[in-house]
Protein backbone atom coordinates (compact mmCIF):
# COMPACT_ATOMS: atom_id res chain seq x y z
CA UNK A 1 0.00 0.00 0.00
CA UNK A 2 1.50 3.31 -1.04
CA UNK A 3 -0.07 6.38 0.38
CA UNK A 4 0.67 10.08 -0.20
CA UNK A 5 -1.20 12.11 2.50
CA UNK A 6 -2.97 15.08 0.63
CA UNK A 7 -2.82 17.35 3.39
CA UNK A 8 0.63 18.45 2.81
CA UNK A 9 1.39 22.14 2.81
CA UNK A 10 3.00 21.89 -0.56
CA UNK A 11 3.13 19.10 -2.77
CA UNK A 12 6.30 19.44 -4.12
CA UNK A 13 8.85 18.35 -1.18
CA UNK A 14 6.19 15.40 -0.37
CA UNK A 15 6.40 14.60 -3.98
CA UNK A 16 10.07 14.53 -4.11
CA UNK A 17 9.98 12.04 -0.28
CA UNK A 18 7.31 10.19 -1.86
CA UNK A 19 9.59 9.09 -5.26
CA UNK A 20 12.99 8.98 -3.33
CA UNK A 21 11.88 6.33 -0.76
CA UNK A 22 10.27 4.69 -3.03
CA UNK A 23 13.10 4.08 -5.48
CA UNK A 24 15.36 3.52 -1.96
CA UNK A 25 13.39 1.60 -0.12
CA UNK A 26 10.66 -0.10 -2.92
CA UNK A 27 8.52 -0.16 0.19
CA UNK A 28 4.82 -2.27 0.66
CA UNK A 29 3.86 0.45 2.56
CA UNK A 30 4.81 4.08 2.53
CA UNK A 31 3.06 7.09 4.00
CA UNK A 32 4.34 10.64 4.00
CA UNK A 33 2.24 13.25 5.97
CA UNK A 34 3.10 16.93 6.21
CA UNK A 35 3.17 18.07 9.89
CA UNK A 36 4.41 21.51 9.11
CA UNK A 37 1.66 23.50 10.78
CA UNK A 38 2.41 21.60 13.98
CA UNK A 39 5.73 23.15 14.12
CA UNK A 40 4.38 26.62 13.11
CA UNK A 41 7.01 29.14 15.53
CA UNK A 42 9.19 26.00 16.19
CA UNK A 43 12.77 25.94 15.51
CA UNK A 44 13.20 25.12 11.71
CA UNK A 45 9.76 25.65 10.84
CA UNK A 46 8.98 28.21 7.63
CA UNK A 47 6.39 30.44 6.13
CA UNK A 48 4.94 27.38 3.58
CA UNK A 49 5.63 24.57 5.66
CA UNK A 50 7.78 21.30 4.17
CA UNK A 51 9.80 21.19 6.85
CA UNK A 52 8.55 18.52 9.35
CA UNK A 53 6.91 15.43 8.02
CA UNK A 54 5.97 12.06 9.31
CA UNK A 55 7.29 9.09 7.49
CA UNK A 56 6.10 5.58 7.94
CA UNK A 57 7.83 2.83 5.63
CA UNK A 58 7.26 -0.89 5.43
CA UNK A 59 10.18 -2.80 3.49
CA UNK A 60 12.12 -5.53 3.23
CA UNK A 61 15.27 -3.50 3.31
CA UNK A 62 14.66 -3.07 7.13
CA UNK A 63 14.72 -6.98 8.02
CA UNK A 64 17.56 -7.73 10.50
CA UNK A 65 18.77 -3.95 10.38
CA UNK A 66 18.47 -2.22 13.86
CA UNK A 67 16.05 1.08 14.77
CA UNK A 68 19.45 3.12 14.51
CA UNK A 69 20.40 1.40 11.24
CA UNK A 70 17.12 2.30 9.58
CA UNK A 71 17.03 5.99 10.54
CA UNK A 72 20.33 6.94 9.56
CA UNK A 73 19.30 4.83 5.94
CA UNK A 74 16.47 6.85 5.55
CA UNK A 75 18.45 10.11 6.42
CA UNK A 76 21.19 9.18 3.57
CA UNK A 77 18.54 8.68 1.27
CA UNK A 78 16.90 12.47 1.97
CA UNK A 79 20.03 14.11 2.32
CA UNK A 80 19.69 16.54 -0.68
CA UNK A 81 16.34 17.43 0.90
CA UNK A 82 17.55 18.31 4.35
CA UNK A 83 20.27 20.42 2.85
CA UNK A 84 17.87 21.92 1.04
CA UNK A 85 15.05 22.85 4.21
CA UNK A 86 14.16 19.57 5.46
CA UNK A 87 13.95 19.96 9.04
CA UNK A 88 12.81 17.34 10.65
CA UNK A 89 11.44 13.84 10.10
CA UNK A 90 9.21 11.31 12.33
CA UNK A 91 10.25 7.97 11.45
CA UNK A 92 8.04 4.56 11.49
CA UNK A 93 10.47 1.85 9.98
CA UNK A 94 9.27 -1.72 9.90
CA UNK A 95 10.05 -5.04 7.86
CA UNK A 96 7.46 -6.88 6.79
CA UNK A 97 7.15 -9.28 9.26
CA UNK A 98 7.17 -6.71 12.14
Amino acid sequence: MTQLQPEAASPKRAERLHATLANAFHPSRLEIVDESARHAGHSGARDGGETHFAVTIVSDVFTSRTRVERSRMVHAALVSEFATGLHALSLNLHSPDE
